[in-house]
C-alpha cells in the first residue's frame, strides 16, 4: 500500500513503496491512519486550545503539574516527526521537515514546552490553511468532477425503443444514447435524432447555448436545455472530453513547475546552513536559546510555498474560462514568452469560406438573358451534391438568397478541377478553377481574365461557372474572420510579439492582416513543417517561443514552440494530445488573458519566493541579536508562510485586466 501525507511544508508528498521492512512501517495502513487522523481539523483544534491552555498558565504563573503545551506537540508534532523521517529513509532526503523537528527538540531541551508546541501547532494550522486553499483553488476540477454523469440512458432498437439506464463506464462506441431536457450528456457523439440547445459553457466558456441538429457533435459534461436528443456514442465513458479534461488537470494540479524544483533544491541546502548557522550562534554568543531560534526561523516553509499555491490557483482560474493548462511548466513559459505565432484558418478566422465578391459576365441564351440570381442559383444546383468547402459557401450564399434548390439529373466531380452537371432546367454548368474550364472547351476573354486578375489580388479564391460552354460567373470567397481577431491581436500585441504564420496564399493573408500593425510580420504558403520548422530556428536563437493554432495540421508546430496553444479543441483528441494548453470553445478573446495570467502568476511567484527570502533574512539576524525567541520567532516566520499562501491564492479570484 502506498500512503499520500502533506504539510505546510511539502505541497504533494510523492508515493514511495517497496518490500523492504522500513518501506512497510511508513505505509502501514494502521500508522498512516493514525496520522490522518492527528492531521483532522478537529485534533489540531484541540491542540491549539492544550496550547492555549498553557499560555494562560504561563501568564498567570499557575503552577502545572504536567505543561498542557505537551498535548500540542504529541497532537501537531508525531505528524511532523513522521513526514520527516519518511522522507528521510525513504527518499533519502534532508527537507524541511526535519529542520522543524529539530527546532521543537531543540526548544523541548532548553525547557521551552510551549515554544516547542507552537512550532509545531502553527506549522498544523499552515497545512490546513494551504490545503483549504488548494480545495478552493481546485474548485473549477471539481465542479469538472461533479459535471459527469454516472449513468446513461441505452435506447433500443436504434431510437425506436424505450431508454434504460447503465453505468456510464460501460458504454461502448456506436451505443445509441438519449439525453433529456435539463440532463448532462454522458458521453461524446453525434446526434441522430431530435433538435435542442445545448449549453457548454462548462467545457469551452461559451455565454450561449449551442442549438444541436442530426449531424451534429454532442460532448459530455454539457447540459441539455430543452428537447430530448438521441446520439450515437462515438468514444466510451472513460475516454471522453469530460473525463481527458480532468484527468490531465488533475496531472497539471500536482505537476512541478521549473521554478518550483528550483526551490525545492534550495530548501534541501538551507537545513544544512541553518544548523551550521545555528551552531555558530551559540558557540559565538553562549546562548543555546538563540540557536534554537535560528532552527526556528530558518525553515523554508514559505519558500516551498510560493510556486505550487500560485500554479494551482491560475490552472483553477483559467478552467472557469473553458482553458485547460496541462502543467505548470506550461504556465510558467507562456508567462516568459516574448513571442506568440498565430496560425490563420481556424484561429483568427472561422476556416470558413463565405461567398465575398460575384462578377457576372451577361449573355444571352435562346432570347433571355440570365440574372445574377439565375446564375447563382443554377451554379449552386451543379455543386450542390459536392463536398467541396467552396461548393458548400456556394450553396449557402444560394440558400441566404430563398432561391430554390434542386439536385441535378447528371452529376461528375473532378477533384482537384470542378464538377460538371445537368441541372433540371436543362442546361449543362461547369464550376470550377480555371484550368477545369480550359480543359472543357471554356475560353475567356481579355476583360473576364481581367476579372478574375482582380479577384485573385485582393486574396479571393475563386470559382469559375459557366452554363451551356459559356463564362457566365466568377465567385469570390474569403475566409471569414472572427468578430474580435484584430481586437485579440491589438491586446496581445501589448503583451509579446505577434508572428503570423499561414498555409495560405500571399495575396490571401495580406488582404485580412496586411493592414494589422500589431503583427510583427507574416509568413505565408507554410505546410505544417515549415511553421514547426520556423518555431524551431526562433528557439535555436533562444527565443521563448508560443503558438496558437487550432491544432490538427498545426501539431507539429504546438509541439515544437515551447508552449503549444490549440484553439477550439472540443472533442478532438489530436489537439489535446499535441498542445500544452487548450482552449475548448473558438474563443479568441481568452487569449489575451491566458498570456496576462501567466504573467501575473510569474509575477506572483517571484513576489512570494523574494518576500519569503526577506523574512527568512530579517528573523535570522534577529534571532541572532536575540531580539526573537523561539516562541515569537515561529510567530513571525509562520505569518510569512501564511502570507505566501494568501498572496498565491489571490490570483484564483483576482480580475485580470488585459
Amino acid at each position: 500500500m502506498t500512503q499520500k501525507v502533506s504539510s505546510c511544508v511539502s505541497g504533494q508528498e510523492e508515493l514511495t513503496s517497496g518490500p523492504g521492512p522500513i518501506v512497510r512501517f511508513f505505509n502501514n495502513p494502521f500508522l498512516t491512519s493514525f496520522i490522518r487522523t492527528l492531521e483532522s481539523i478537529r485534533l489540531t483544534f484541540i491542540s491549539g486550545f492544550f496550547l492555549a491552555v498553557s499560555f494562560a498558565i504561563w501568564i498567570l504563573k499557575w503552577n502545572s503539574f504536567v505543561d498542557p503545551a505537551w498535548v500540542t506537540i504529541f497532537i501537531s508534532g508525531v505528524p511532523l516527526v513522521f513526514l520527516a523521517l519518511k522522507r528521510l529513509f525513504l527518499q533519502k532526503a534532508i527537507s524541511s521537515a526535519l529542520l522543524i523537528v529539530m527546532a521543537m527538540f531543540a526548544a523541548i531541551y532548553i525547557g521551552e514546552i510551549f515554544a516547542a508546541g507552537e512550532v509545531v501547532f502553527i506549522m498544523a494550522i499552515g497545512a490546513i490553511l494551504e490545503e483549504k486553499t488548494l480545495e478552493k483553488s481546485r474548485s473549477g476540477l471539481r465542479d469538472l468532477v461533479l459535471m459527469a454523469p454516472q449513468k446513461a440512458w441505452v435506447v433500443d432498437n436504434d431510437g425506436d425503443g424505450d431508454s434504460r439506464q447503465v453505468p456510464v463506464d460501460t458504454v461502448e462506441p456506436g451505443t445509441i444514447l438519449r439525453v433529456y431536457p435539463g440532463e448532462m450528456v454522458a458521453v461524446d457523439g453525434v446526434v441522430v435524432q431530435g433538435t435542442s440547445s445545448i449549453n457548454q459553457a462548462n467545457v469551452t466558456g461559451e455565454s450561449l447555448p449551442v442549438d444541436k441538429a442530426p449531424g451534429d457533435k454532442v460532448f459530455s459534461g454539457t447540459q441539455n436545455l430543452n428537447g430530448s436528443l438521441d446520439f450515437r456514442a462515438s468514444k466510451r465513458g472513460k475516454d471522453s472530453t469530460l473525463q481527458r479534461l480532468i484527468a490531465l488537470t488533475e496531472q497539471a494540479a500536482s505537476s512541478k513547475a521549473p521554478l518550483e524544483r528550483v526551490v525545492d533544491k534550495w530548501a534541501s541546502w538551507l537545513v544544512p546552513i541553518a544548523l551550521f548557522i545555528a551552531i555558530l550562534v551559540y558557540i559565538f554568543t553562549g546562548e543555546l536559546v538563540r540557536g534554537v531560534t535560528i532552527l526556528v526561523v530558518f525553515c523554508p516553509c514559505a519558500l516551498v510555498l510560493a510556486t505550487p499555491v500560485s500554479i494551482v490557483a491560475a490552472i483553477g482560474k483559467a478552467s472557469k474560462k473553458g482553458i485547460l493548462i496541462k502543467s505548470g511548466a506550461a504556465l510558467e513559459a507562456l508567462g516568459k514568452a516574448k513571442t506568440m505565432c498565430l496560425d490563420k484558418t481556424g484561429t483568427l478566422t472561422l476556416g470558413k469560406p463565405k461567398l465575398a465578391e460575384t462578377v457576372i459576365f451577361q449573355f444571352t441564351d435562346s432570347g433571355s438573358t440570365y440574372s445574377a440570381k439565375d446564375v447563382l442559383s443554377m451554379a449552386a444546383q451543379a455543386e450542390i451534391l459536392s463536398e467541396h468547402p467552396l461548393g458548400k459557401a456556394l450553396i449557402e450564399a444560394a440558400e441566404d438568397e430563398k432561391l430554390e434548390l434542386k439536385k441535378p439529373s447528371s452529376f461528375k466531380y473532378t477533384p482537384g478541377k470542378g464538377v460538371e452537371a445537368k441541372i433540371q432546367g436543362g442546361q449543362d454548368v461547369l464550376c470550377g478553377n480555371l484550368k477545369f474550364l480550359k480543359e472543357m472547351g471554356v475560353t475567356l476573354k481579355a476583360s473576364q481574365q481581367n476579372s478574375l486578375d482582380k479577384i485573385l489580388e485582393n486574396g479571393l479564391s475563386p470559382i469559375l461557372c459557366a452554363i451551356d460552354g459559356q463564362l457566365s460567373a466568377i465567385f469570390g470567397f474569403s475566409d471569414t474572420l472572427k468578430e474580435d481577431a484584430h481586437q485579440t491581436l491589438d491586446k496581445l500585441q501589448k503583451l509579446c510579439s505577434l508572428y503570423l504564420l499561414t498555409g495560405d496564399e500571399e495575396k490571401a493573408a495580406v488582404a485580412l492582416f496586411g493592414q494589422n500593425s500589431a503583427l510583427e510580420s507574416i509568413h505565408w504558403s507554410l505546410n505544417p513543417v515549415d511553421k514547426a520548422s520556423y518555431l524551431s530556428a526562433l528557439k535555436e536563437k533562444g527565443v521563448i517561443t508560443a503558438m496558437a493554432g487550432d491544432g490538427v495540421n498545426d501539431a507539429p508546430a504546438l509541439k515544437t514552440a515551447d508552449v503549444g496553444i490549440a484553439i477550439g479543441a472540443m472533442g478532438s483528441d489530436l489537439a489535446i494530445n499535441a498542445a500544452d494548453m487548450v482552449l475548448m470553445g473558438q474563443d479568441i478573446m481568452v487569449l489575451p488573458f491566458l498570456k496576462k495570467l501567466a504573467v501575473d502568476t510569474l509575477g506572483t511567484i517571484k513576489f512570494n519566493i523574494a518576500l519569503s527570502m526577506v523574512i527568512n533574512f530579517l528573523a535570522i539576524i534577529l534571532s541572532a541579536l536575540g531580539v526573537l525567541t523561539p516562541v515569537s520567532g515561529a510567530l513571525v516566520h509562520n505569518i510569512g508562510s501564511t502570507l505566501i499562501i494568501l498572496n498565491g491564492a489571490r490570483l484564483y479570484t483576482k480580475k485580470i485586466d488585459y
